[in-house]
């Protein structure tokens, strides 16, 4: 393992924008080219809502995919970053207060989210991450950039069904669920992997997803136990050199949904007062001294390539 060398975190958005470690920059850096964003906040909600419409106690607000909390201004006190409250948001009704720490331990970043209800009446949201890793040694023109393994609590690995798919940012169910076709639950990272948008593993199926570089040795691990789904994305365009492992407390609407946001889909309720705690984690690995997954006995090709790797989607 590696000890993680500095971080940053920007007070606009609380958002992570840099994490260093083995002399080198494992966080995307936000160019717009691709992506502006490094390691944003999602809150209130995780991903789109039906015709960008909350609706609350009988009114409705519009808000934009992933929510406010990714452009509000933090005031950072030591390592905890608190948004700055404004009580005049017209698009979310509710007292509170939302706080991020970012404490270093090794070779483990943790992120620790905290929502607070400061109002009279119940507090309903959905909270997630959103981090963007650089691709090792990423070049244009390789058939395979990388591999992601998925994992339960346990440590096990674990082959996902994939039951929704998005469709301009809204949940869609296929037909029949999906699964991947290799026994090992490995997904190729390649130029095409993501031309249907996001992969979303629902159901707290996974508590973990590892990053692996194309030579297949570990590169990190993105952990969170009580994340109850995972979004694994990048854009799709050509050269893109970075992927996402977003773990969830949320998830998008269905094209369908119109009722409250009391009657979301993984929505979170806190009583008056009460405080939710959102925390996921970056293990980072040493590659050189890593196991690879030719170590785990992953079959390959003629050029060290595994064979049927792509998820059924």
């Amino acid at each position: 393992m590696s000890d993680i060398q500095s971080i940053f975190v920007s007070t606009h958005g609380a958002e992570l924008r840099s994490l260093v470690a083995n002399n080198r920059e494992y966080l995307w850096q936000g160019d717009p080219k691709f992506w502006g964003r490094c390691a944003p906040i999602l809150f209130p909600i995780v991903g789109r809502l039906a015709n960008d419409t909350l609706r609350i106690d009988g009114e409705e607000y519009v808000m934009k995919q992933h929510g406010f909390a990714r452009d509000a201004e933090f005031v950072q006190k030591q390592n905890r970053f608190e948004m700055v409250r404004d009580d005049k948001r017209d698009n979310y009704p509710y007292s509170f207060d939302l706080s991020a720490n970012y404490i270093v331990k090794g070779d483990t970043l943790s992120c620790e989210w905290e929502v607070k209800n400061l109002g009279n009446k119940d507090l309903h949201f959905q909270i997630g991450a959103h981090p963007a890793f650089n691709i090792p040694d990423y070049r244009v023109e390789d058939e395979i950039h990388g591999f992601i393994q998925c994992y339960d609590a346990e440590n096990n690995v674990v082959s996902p069904v994939i039951v929704n798919r998005l469709d301009n940012g809204l949940r869609c169910s296929y037909e029949a669920p999906k699964s991947l076709l290799n026994s090992e639950a490995i997904i190729a990272i390649t130029d095409t992997t993501f031309a249907n948008d996001a992969i979303i593993i629902e159901g707290k199926q996974v508590q973990k997803v590892t990053l692996f570089d194309k030579q297949g040795h570990k590169v990190l691990t993105v952990s969170s136990p009580q994340a109850e789904s995972f979004g694994l994305w990048a854009p799709y365009k050509p050269g893109c050199p970075f992927v996402c492992i977003e773990p969830w407390c949320g998830i998008a609407d269905r094209a369908s949904f119109c009722g409250d946001i009391s009657e979301r889909e993984c929505n979170h309720s806190l009583a008056s007062g009460a405080t939710y705690l959102f925390e996921y984690s970056i293990i980072i690995n040493k590659i050189a001294a890593s196991r690879s997954l030719r170590a785990a006995g992953v079959a390959r090709g003629k050029e060290g390539l595994p064979h049927s790797l792509m998820p059924q989607i």
